[in-house]
């Protein structure tokens, strides 16, 4: 039987290797998926903002002070 780092078989690496693959890939999903959730809500406040909604709330509420 092939062995590597000493007693540990070849096919105990190969499913650690891709046990880390797997967690590896669904830890880079989620930071994908957080990176387009983040970039859709900075466009929507970019867009609310060239709307000139923000400058409406403040002179709302500034003419209630």
């Amino acid at each position: 039987m092939l062995e590597i780092f000493g007693s540990l078989p070849l096919w105990v690496v190969i499913l650690i290797g891709l046990i880390v693959v797997v967690i590896a890939w669904k830890i880079i999903k989620f930071a994908l998926k957080i990176l387009l959730i983040l970039i859709v809500t900075f466009l929507i406040l970019m867009g609310l903002d060239f709307l000139g909604v923000f400058n409406f709330i403040s002179d709302l509420l500034s003419g209630f002070a």
